[in-house]
């Protein structure tokens, strides 16, 4: 029963269901890592929707390629945070012990909620300007890049994002416990898992008070009606006081306004930051050159700052939409190798204090290249096969030098038949090679004129 009650109260987290005596902390070194406590029911909420969706034939709402790039954007997120762990807080800290006006008692219910309203409207503006500040969109385009909408969706993060957003919570340091800024970061954040489904319609009045799946659907649209709407992350009603409320009317084509038709983690992730190099080189003097970086991602000269309406290309749903030309048996082999690659990631979290910096450093090399070399193999590049082949030594290297042995862990069970699948791969994949090479055509220099 005791293991139920931990079960159902972590649930409870993602909803922001939680009592505020047992959530509040004097300092924020003692607030537990929610968001991690949280992440295995992550996995299990994508498997549900998944279940739903082909239980309900509904085929065209999830896609193998596009749910592994999504999971490895967030993935790619989370390995940077081993490294710059604390960064995100450092300049609150700053603030709060040295400039603060007054500190709100941290274990005050009053407090807690005062908390609630304000992390949720720090969190508006600092999603509205991620819209309208091109240069912050580049960031924030990665989480609009998926052309479906399902709890995947939710995973796809930028790296970049986590370091910029924290400024606008800046002000609260002046009045708020650092502790209390903490929790409801992460509340704030986990909230807005689960509103990233087609499964739920409308909750009836609560659609008038809180964010919810419809709302946020039209904000992953890229139909002209819900272009820049619906900024909210627990709370709707600041959309609704400053005018940037949509209802959902017609179904929302999801995704860019530009599709990047790919699944590669680095394109995605710094695709828009190219784009606005070009378009620093083509713009003529410094006036052009700042609009591009800090006016909408619209904006072109002689255009309104966030760029005109009409540019915006008409959708209607359903759309034809990106996939990867990998057939269904390499996309099987893609998500196994993805799913094995998560086990040695949380293997790696489990196990991270006992690794100098230099060996998580290697690991965090090792999983990057993995993940690159996924999309790779989903877009069939040209190196794809070599790739693969590198990253099955890869494994073996990091996980013979590297890690600690895993026979000493919680994850021994899982060692062996990971260690035959990765023999076989790496077999099978030498052997693709070499048929590849086999048969590909060989030319005479007298054959080579003709």
């Amino acid at each position: 029963m005791a293991s139920l009650s931990l079960l159902m109260k972590r649930l409870g987290y993602l909803f922001y269901i939680v009592s505020p005596e047992e959530s509040s902390f004097a300092t924020h070194d003692e607030v537990p890592d929610y968001v991690g406590e949280v992440t295995p029911y992550f996995a299990v909420f994508v498997v549900l929707e998944l279940a739903v969706h082909i239980l309900t034939r509904k085929f065209d709402s999830f896609q193998v390629d596009d749910s592994i790039a999504s999971i490895s954007q967030g993935l790619l997120q989370e390995i940077f945070r081993i490294f710059f762990e604390g960064a995100q807080i450092v300049g609150y800290l700053y603030i709060y012990e040295n400039f603060r006006i007054c500190s709100l008692p941290w274990n005050s219910t009053w407090t807690w909620l005062v908390a609630l309203v304000a992390i949720d409207f720090g969190y508006y503006w600092a999603h509205r300007f991620s819209h309208e500040v091109n240069i912050l969109w580049a960031a924030h385009q990665v989480h609009h890049s998926s052309e479906y909408y399902n709890f995947t969706t939710a995973l796809r993060q930028s790296v970049a994002q986590d370091y910029f957003v924290p400024v606008f919570y800046l002000p609260l340091a002046l009045i708020m416990p650092s502790s209390v800024y903490v929790v409801h970061r992460q509340f704030n954040l986990l909230f807005q898992f689960w509103i990233h489904t087609e499964i739920v319609h409308t909750l009836g009045p609560l659609e008038y008070i809180i964010n919810t799946p419809s709302h946020h659907r039209v904000h992953h649209g890229r139909n002209r009606y819900c272009i820049d709407k619906n900024y909210a992350g627990t709370l709707i009603i600041w959309d609704r006081l400053f005018g940037t409320f949509e209802a959902e009317s017609e179904q929302p084509v999801y995704g860019l306004t530009t599709p990047i038709n790919t699944v590669s983690p680095w394109t995605i992730q710094v695709c828009h930051f190219q784009y606005i190099w070009s378009q620093l080189q083509k713009a003529e003097g410094l006036g052009d050159k700042l609009s591009v970086l800090f006016k909408g991602p619209g904006w072109a000269p002689g255009k309104p700052r966030l760029g005109d309406p009409d540019d915006i290309p008409e959708v209607t749903a359903p759309v034809r939409r990106y996939s990867s030309p990998a057939n269904i048996l390499w996309q099987g082999y893609v998500a196994l190798h993805f799913i094995l690659l998560l086990e040695e990631y949380f293997f790696v979290l489990y196990m991270k204090s006992l690794f100098s910096t230099w060996e998580m450093i290697f690991v965090s090399a090792y999983l990057i290249f993995a993940l690159q070399t996924f999309s790779a193999l989903l877009e069939s590049t040209p190196l794809a096969y070599h790739m693969d082949a590198w990253r099955c030594l890869l494994f073996f290297i990091t996980n013979k030098f590297v890690l600690p042995a895993r026979d000493e862990t919680a994850f021994a069970a899982l060692w062996t038949p990971i260690r035959f699948v990765f023999v076989a791969s790496f077999i099978g994949i030498l052997a693709v090679i070499h048929k590849e090479t086999s048969f590909r055509p060989h030319y005479s220099e007298n054959e080579k004129g003709r």
